[in-house]
């Protein structure tokens, strides 16, 4: 059917033509790609739904790209970080030092958790883990177990070590602890923490 009087195709290029629908971006697609909880996501979401809004579909493919550029370096610095915690999972606590070699001033009492606190999360987690697991997946278990214990100090960074919270470094200490005690094993594999029985009984006793 060809056009009425007065009207003009898109190969004509009157002011009603659109381009072809395969290379328009739909905004649900836009939305999908950039979409994410960071303010710069959100901010490109805005900018790309207003392109398309406008017309400015090549503005709006632009932002699709760079939203999703920025979505996959963000999953790929969290994969970095996780690694980097399986690899110093198992280096041994510290108390941090400032320039000189003295100890920084430890936190008054009471602002952070007690150690205490941890000893039934770390062997509830193992429990849950199956007896034996990795560190790291046994501190991500506890994290969940302490959630509404953790306060802002415990999960403060210390000065010597910037990636780790503290409170992972208070963990590290009581299992050191625990061992002793025998709550937890001994003889397990380095960066691997194992509950024995007296730590299942322990459990049992005080959960």
């Amino acid at each position: 059917m060809s056009p009425g009087p007065g009207r003009r195709t898109w190969s004509q290029g009157g002011p009603r033509s659109r381009p072809p629908a395969a290379k328009t971006p739909s905004l649900g697609a836009i939305r999908v790609k950039i979409g994410g909880g960071s303010e710069c996501v959100a901010a490109l979401n805005r900018e790309g739904a207003r392109a398309f809004d406008g017309g400015k579909y090549d503005v709006a493919r632009g932002l699709v790209e760079k939203g999703s550029q920025m979505i996959a370096f963000r999953e790929r610095a969290k994969d970095l970080k996780k690694e980097w915690l399986s690899i110093v999972a198992d280096v041994p606590p510290s108390e941090p030092r400032d320039r000189k070699g003295s100890r920084h001033k430890k936190l008054p009492p009471g602002l952070r958790t007690p150690e205490g606190e941890y000893r039934i999360p770390i062997l509830q987690a193992l429990v849950d883990l199956g007896g034996t697991a990795p560190v790291n997946e046994v501190l991500e278990k506890v994290e969940t177990l302490m959630k509404h214990k953790l306060n802002a100090y415990d999960r403060q960074t210390l000065p010597s070590d910037p990636i780790n919270p503290r409170w992972r470094n208070t963990a590290k200490w009581v299992q050191a602890a625990m061992v002793k005690e025998g709550l937890l094993s001994s003889c397990s594999p380095r960066g691997v923490w194992e509950i024995t029985d007296s730590g299942r009984r322990f459990l049992e006793q005080h959960k």
